[in-house]
């Protein structure tokens, strides 16, 4: 707001009244003007030496108004709003100089810019501005191999924006591994994305820990066993060692019996206790340990242990040790009440352990609801207290009871709970463990309870039977999830989902990526009202370099993205959509392979599109080592002390 009042303010004082704030939308983006006004895809003549009055007129059409862009005043971010203005005086508004605009009609014919340059301003006047950009496309398309060669050669130039290049080179898919190997002594962000065999394994060799720690700290799955090995042993934190250690178990790493001695050996032997992979041979010597800590860790694997070692435990010294040992011993064994009287809290006893019957027919009526709900979710609950509380006054605890897996789902269908549709969805653990069970997924796939068939759904494989009945399900949950993880799921459901969603974080291709989605025939859709439904027609394997350069001009923006991903756009579109009112399709098309090197080359100096523009696979190899060394050079000036 502060920066809307300054621009208010400054606009004022030119002599122009502010009108409204434009989101570009359909409109000429601002970030286009200000390329333009800097030279980079702009026609020919644009640039002026100076603007006069007649330009000024043609700008606001008669009426006084059009929309303007001050340098610096960041409204949306990086200049991306219009500002619509409106001028009544009779001369010209007083904007050049500092800090540099650029201005455009309502109609979208005239630009009007100026802004700051190296000797003195550099100004621009363009009419017909939507003709003069396609002569302008047109004609970068038509670039010469003798062309590009010479752009490449100037490129970097000037290094207007190298910490920008520095954090988007590692996305470039055109990089070889020796250049993101290099990357790594500047910057280590993009290893978040990177599943490069031989980048990954530099990046655990590296002698900067922080970049060794980066890849377990991503939580990457595509490290190997070796790999994780070398990076838990070259860890200086022993606390981090450890947690290394856990996500690599928990991805599926095969760690050595003497990884584990030296991790118990280390000051955080009290959490390494604690490792799910901890070989059994150890535990003995955790029960004996002076540290009540490390005893307690080893009730974790109570069935693991020795009768011996469990009494020990159980008559442990230390307060904590014991009621561990009593936690864990009362999951298989019933607890008197005498024993839960003395624990010094109730909560995860009622979560996890038996309880002898009389004790656990009070529970299950107790005035508290937080008891009852806790018990709810206990699986070692008897058949009576799980029929008391399946008809609890209170809905959330009969929801608790819904979906536990000892219900038969007759049992299931007759208990009362209140599902909201729309709420998140977390698989059940336990349907999950049925995945493979066949007989257990056709049960389980007719259950009343919606989230116990979203849950069937998640499976990666299931019968036909049971495909076919999830793919008609009424609940449309169930049929996005079928898509999302069933690599059985039918193409006319898939396409069903298709109409109503495009991808999740956890599932970003899905349904249109899943390997039964239909591809032949989808030209039918190229004139379909529905533009999400008019984006398929281009994964039609009979769709052509016509269909695409018409679809780049659709009017939805979901469409000419679609379009602007193509492989088969042409260079005059590439150029075009870099000016899209959209940030999302400009973005598409700075990184598209066919965008002229004369183009490509100057997104690379523009502050909003550097980013996108580097990672574009059309640039050499050889210049995107020269781009690394000025983004090298860049970060380590900036990592110097200020003297």
């Amino acid at each position: 707001m502060q920066r809307q009042k300054k621009l208010r303010e400054l606009l004022e004082r030119t002599g122009l009244t502010v009108v409204e704030e434009v989101r570009p939308s359909s409109l000429f983006p601002p970030e286009a003007g200000w390329r333009i006004a800097r030279g980079i895809a702009a026609p020919d003549g644009a640039a002026r030496d100076s603007l006069d009055a007649a330009w000024w007129r043609r700008l606001a059409d008669g009426s006084g108004e059009f929309l303007v862009a001050v340098l610096g005043h960041r409204i949306g971010g990086n200049e991306s709003w219009w500002t619509r203005v409106r001028h009544t005086g009779d001369g010209v508004p007083e904007l050049t100089g500092d800090p540099g605009f650029v201005a455009h009609s309502l109609d979208g014919q005239v630009l009007l810019a100026e802004i700051p340059g190296t000797e003195k301003p550099r100004v621009t006047a363009l009419d017909r501005l939507p003709e003069r950009l396609e002569e302008t496309a047109t004609a970068a398309a038509q670039e010469t191999e003798a062309e590009r060669a010479e752009v490449w050669a100037a490129v970097p130039g000037r290094p207007a924006w190298p910490l920008h290049w520095a954090e988007g080179l590692g996305s470039n898919p055109a990089a070889p591994d020796e250049l993101l190997i290099r990357l790594l002594d500047v910057t280590d962000g993009f290893l978040h994305g990177c599943d490069r065999p031989a980048v990954l394994d530099a990046a655990v060799a590296h002698p900067d820990p922080q970049v060794r720690a980066r890849p377990a700290d991503t939580f990457r799955p595509e490290l190997t066993s070796d790999q994780w090995i070398r990076m838990v042993r070259a860890e200086p934190s022993p606390g981090r060692r450890v947690l290394w250690a856990e996500r690599a178990h928990a991805r599926g790493a095969e760690l050595p019996g003497d990884l584990y001695d030296e991790l118990l050996a280390g000051p955080s032997r009290a959490q390494a206790a604690e490792l799910p992979g901890l070989p059994v041979h150890h535990l003995p010597g955790l029960v004996a340990d002076a540290d009540p800590q490390v005893r307690a860790a080893a009730c974790a694997r109570w069935e693991d242990l020795a009768a011996l070692l469990r009494a020990r435990l159980l008559a442990d010294s230390d307060d904590s040790v014991r009621t561990a040992a009593l936690l864990a011993h009362h999951i298989t064994v019933p607890m008197p009440r005498e024993v839960l009287a003395a624990l010094p809290g109730r909560r995860r006893a009622l979560e996890r352990c038996r309880f002898e019957a009389e004790l656990e027919a009070e529970l299950v009526r107790d005035e508290d609801t937080e008891v009852r709900r806790a018990l709810a979710r206990n699986p070692g609950l008897g058949a009576h207290g799980v029929a008391v509380l399946a008809e609890d006054p209170h809905n959330d605890v009969r929801s608790a009871v819904a979906v536990r897996p000892d219900l038969t789902e007759e049992q299931r269908a007759t208990i009362r709970h209140d599902f909201d549709p729309r709420s998140m969805s977390h698989t059940l653990s336990w349907v999950e463990d049925l995945h493979g069970d066949a007989d257990a997924m056709r049960r389980l796939a007719a259950s009343s309870h919606p989230l116990v068939r979203r849950s069937v759904a998640r499976a990666r494989h299931l019968p036909p039977d049971v495909v076919e009945r999830l793919a008609r399900d009424e609940d449309r949950v169930v049929c996005l999830f079928l898509a999302e993880s069933c690599d059985d799921a039918p193409a006319d459901m898939l396409l069903k989902v298709w109409r109503w969603w495009d991808g999740s974080l956890s599932h970003p291709g899905r349904p249109r990526s899943h390997p039964n989605f239909p591809r032949a025939g989808l030209l039918r859709y190229a004139d379909d009202p529905s533009g999400r439904m008019r984006r398929l027609a281009l994964d039609d394997p009979q769709s052509t370099p016509a269909d695409v350069a018409r679809l780049a001009r659709d009017p939805e923006t979901e469409v000419r993205h679609r379009a602007a991903q193509d492989p088969r756009l042409s260079p005059a579109d590439a150029v075009r959509l870099v000016d899209d009112p959209a940030a999302h399709i400009r973005a598409a098309a700075a990184r598209h392979p066919r965008l002229p090197a004369r183009v490509l080359a100057g997104l690379l100096h523009d502050r909003d599109t550097t980013c996108e523009a580097v990672t574009n696979p059309a640039i050499p190899v050889p210049v995107l080592h020269r781009i690394l060394d000025a983004a090298a050079a860049a970060v380590a000036a900036r990592k110097q002390p200020r003297s």
